[in-house]
């Protein structure tokens, strides 16, 4: 699998705008950790989980893409991106991650709570992206127009040709910078169709690794089925991403 990895391009950037992302500092956060997905007991019976397909699986992903979830096409086929709208939905009603559609999630899906607004006043179109949750939601016109499971900074220590630091995504009031289409090669990896908030180092981008657990050096990774369109959804430059 390859690995999407955040960009140090501009390492005055990051200096100038989040000193903690670009230098180490003992007082650094530790990494976050998430529990892994659990996968559907043999007493869950007809749970819908990975693999399966049918009449059942279209209704699931008709819900998710109503309530701007993005399961990928409306199939039946319960794969990755269905997968990972669940794992969004799950993220933003509050309930444990599953690999599989709970009785709790069901309910839900019945009478869903909207995600919560983090900035009431940051405009119309914009960008927020909940790092507690590991969620992202474009607001269009105020009203929700999509919400993706993300994965972001995961805390961790690491050194690179670019000097050391903590993997953190840092939180604060940005605006979107630059688009660069397909595979983009930066020092700690590639990147997929990213948008750039801060200089060329932070960047909303596909990856094919996009885990429950947060695992990025600091970039905000989506599912590449989300990241074919994203960049299509936000106005470059100039969208407001506010990040918490």
């Amino acid at each position: 699998m390859r690995r999407l990895w955040l960009s140090l391009l501009v390492v005055s950037v990051i200096a100038a705008a989040v000193p903690t992302a670009a230098s180490a500092s003992p007082s650094a956060p530790a990494a976050r950790t998430m529990p892994a997905a659990r996968t559907a007991p043999a007493a869950a019976g007809r749970a819908l989980q990975p693999g399966m397909s049918g009449a059942a699986v279209k209704a699931l992903q008709r819900r998710l893409a109503a309530l701007k979830y993005y399961p990928g096409s409306i199939d039946g086929q319960f794969g990755t991106n269905t997968l990972e709208a669940v794992w969004a939905f799950e993220e933003v009603q509050g309930l444990p991650a599953h690999d599989y559609v709970t009785s709790a999630m069901q309910r839900a899906l019945a009478d869903p709570r909207a995600p919560m607004v983090l900035v009431p006043h940051g405009g119309a179109n914009r960008v927020e992206v909940s790092l507690s949750r590991e969620v992202l939601v474009l607001y269009h016109n105020n009203q929700v127009e999509l919400i993706s499971h993300v994965s972001t900074g995961g805390g961790y220590y690491y050194c690179s040709n670019g000097g050391c630091a903590y993997a953190v995504t840092p939180t604060g009031n940005y605006k979107t910078v630059v688009f660069m289409p397909g595979w983009v090669a930066v020092p700690l990896g590639e990147m997929y169709n990213p948008v750039f908030f801060i200089g060329t180092a932070f960047a909303i981008h596909g990856d094919t690794d996009v885990p429950l657990a947060p695992v990025s050096h600091g970039c905000v990774r989506i599912p590449m089925d989300i990241a074919a369109f994203f960049h299509k959804l936000v106005t470059v430059p100039g969208e407001p991403v506010y990040i918490r």
